[in-house]
């Protein structure tokens, strides 16, 4: 079988820093260009481009290997892309200067690194050393404190078109040595780009983090830089129990709240149309989102059904911005909002859906139990509620991001975590709810419905 005329496998193999690899000779921007090429040229159902591990000829990369006819290419760069994909792809003509024709010292070189790394790792396991990417998941904290303190100075925006550090400096308004220092990190982490002394940023800082820009993601990012004061509190939250200092972090002041609800709000709006599609609206009217954040969920079904009118409960603050996506989504006449406290109010009635998104996480059992009960009061006969949240396997341990997540709770609330499905189906029932059904979303979280009979 062959299902298109050409497979090409990239190498973008990472190795540790020093050992020679594709990766470190920039085979990622190799792949880029190769993509986008075939795209250009028209060839993107004929040439199939796969990134995958080590091709073995670590020294000479960026690699790749053109099936069905098994050419080996070496030293590729992303200035020969247009060449190679016009030439080879397109008239069927391998470019000979980068072509390795003999086998047989392609079969010894691959050999011989094959044996040193072998020989390598031998010796790392007899001393002792960590794993590299054990080491890497504990070094990980680096690369993100650099991002995030980047973020929060807004060096980014600072760099804009191109400056040198002094010149980010003053517009930062930080010391320009260590402007350097941090810019310097950020060119290693891909994030800039530095020539002759100016940096750069790159496709994606100028895309996210660069203030103006379309698709700003600072603001939401905050809420990251804010919750790694939270996480440095860890060892002292699992020997306490629960959250060390005395506040939730959303009772303090609009900077951390407007941050959080910038960071809910572009998760929302990812999530919003998966949700929207596995519940439906058929036969709702009148919904009600509790703790509804920034409105994107109740935007999102209002905007699929005509005939649905959605409340946002929420504290005044947030409604506040709730008010200005509903605005501007041209739905204040069936969008609304109400002030609420979602861990005491009663709800009211005749609601034929109840959405508690991202909420049961912040909660203990208790609380949750005491949650759904005012949910099941609040609905018709035949309406459901839909929890979505972060929902773990039975054991606990996965999925990875929901088990991190648990320990987010950990450090910042009083008793909330990440719960299973055997917990959220045992509230429901408690609740009254006639059936209890889990439905699973692509991504991190997913739902658990409550039926009323």
């Amino acid at each position: 079988m062959q299902p298109f005329r050409y497979h090409v496998f990239a190498c973008d193999q990472q190795k540790p820093e020093g050992a020679p690899c594709c990766s470190a000779r920039g085979s990622l921007k190799v792949v880029d260009a190769l993509r986008g090429e075939v795209a250009a040229q028209g060839l993107a159902d004929q040439v199939q481009i796969t990134a995958c591990g080590s091709l073995g000829l670590c020294e000479r990369g960026p690699n790749i290997v053109v099936y069905p006819e098994g050419v080996w290419y070496s030293g590729v760069c992303a200035g020969d892309v247009p060449e190679l994909v016009r030439s080879h792809f397109h008239d069927g003509n391998p470019v000979e200067r980068l072509v390795n024709r003999d086998a047989q010292a392609v079969r010894a070189e691959i050999e011989s690194n094959k044996s040193k790394m072998q020989a390598g790792m031998k010796a790392k396991d007899a001393a002792g050393a960590l794993p590299d990417d054990l080491a890497q998941v504990i070094r990980g904290f680096q690369d993100s404190r650099a991002v995030l303190t980047g973020i929060e100075l807004d060096a980014f925006t600072a760099v804009g078109n191109g400056a040198s550090a002094g010149q980010a400096a003053a517009k930062m308004g930080t010391d320009p040595r260590a402007t350097g220092m941090l810019l310097n990190a950020l060119a290693a982490l891909g994030l800039l780009s530095k020539h002759d002394g100016t940096f750069h940023n790159t496709p994606v800082s100028a895309r996210y983090f660069v203030a103006g820009s379309p698709d700003d993601a600072r603001a939401a990012t905050m809420h990251t830089a804010h919750l790694w004061h939270r996480w440095s509190t860890l060892t002292d939250c699992v020997r306490e129990g629960t959250a060390v200092k005395s506040r939730e972090p959303r009772e303090v002041d609009d900077r951390w709240t407007r941050p959080f609800i910038a960071a809910m709000h572009r998760n929302a709006r990812e999530r919003a149309p998966h949700v929207v599609r596995a519940v439906g609206t058929a036969g709702v009217r009148r919904m009600l989102d509790v703790g509804g954040g920034s409105g994107a969920y109740s935007i999102a079904f209002a905007q699929a059904s005509a005939e649905l009118h959605a409340e946002v409960l929420d504290r005044p603050e947030v409604l506040e911005i709730a008010q200005g996506h509903i605005d501007r989504a041209g739905l204040g006449g069936r969008v609304t909002t109400r002030v609420g406290d979602l861990r005491t109010d009663d709800f009211g009635e005749g609601y034929d859906l109840v959405l508690v998104s991202a909420i049961c996480h912040m909660l203990g059992p208790d609380e949750n139990r005491d949650l759904l009960r005012r949910c099941r009061q609040a609905l018709a006969p035949g309406g459901r509620v839909v929890v979505q949240d972060f929902i773990l396997e039975e054991d606990k341990t996965a999925p990875k991001m929901a088990a991190l997540f648990s320990l987010n709770m950990l450090v910042g609330t009083e008793a909330g975590a990440s719960y299973n499905e055997s917990e959220y189906a045992e509230w429901l029932r408690e609740a009254g709810f006639c059936e209890a059904i889990r439905i699973r979303l692509p991504g991190p979280s997913g739902l658990m419905v409550g039926q009323v009979g």
